[in-house]
């Protein structure tokens, strides 16, 4: 059981591997990321339950450090205030806890990431709609479809997989292959 499984989320990566529209959109990911944080903007993550530990994984990967030491990057999971989500959760609704934070602090060219295996994830979807409406750049990373999200992300990362922990786990692995491009860009170290 525990090679099959092991098999599985190798195949699924394998499939990452051999998709060059997958690769040229991180590739472009990268670019825009790097971009962003050279004109001093802000890169927003947000995600629930799983999605959401990676989310924030994946900010203080950019906000602490991935390889090296070098000077922190505004990157911020949308999660973390925990008064306000239930705040908010209560006041409002579950589904506007990330769009509230955007409509705050999202501004023209900021970079907002949102993590969902299914692709429907109302609050996620809310928060896209009120990044486009600010100019804020979205990139959802879903599995297999893409569901609502992918309509409205500027790109888009559909793993090709409809199994939560696969999906997931190559979630950190396409965050982790962007961290570290962006930080090689911004800092020249390998």
């Amino acid at each position: 059981m525990i090679k099959k499984i092991i098999k599985n989320s190798i195949e699924v990566k394998t499939v990452i591997l051999n998709s060059e529209i997958i690769l040229k959109t991180i590739d472009e990911i990268v670019g825009m990321v790097t971009d962003v944080f050279r004109k001093d903007g802000k890169v927003f993550f947000c995600g629930n339950g799983g999605s959401a530990a990676d989310a924030q994984h994946l900010a203080a990967e950019f906000s602490g450090r991935f390889y090296f030491d070098r000077p922190p990057l505004f990157a911020e999971a949308l999660h973390v205030n925990t008064s306000y989500l239930t705040a908010v959760g209560n006041d409002y609704g579950y589904e506007y806890i990330f769009s509230r934070l955007i409509q705050a602090k999202g501004r023209k060219g900021d970079i907002l990431f949102g993590l969902s295996t299914s692709g429907n994830s109302e609050n996620i979807v809310h928060a896209f709609e009120q990044a486009k409406t600010q100019g804020v750049i979205t990139i959802g990373l879903t599995g297999e479809g893409g569901g609502k999200m992918r309509e409205i992300s500027d790109f888009l990362i559909a793993v090709p997989s409809k199994d939560t922990p696969r999906i997931q786990e190559s979630h950190i692995m396409i965050g982790h292959i962007i961290c570290e491009l962006v930080e090689k860009n911004l800092f020249g170290k390998s």
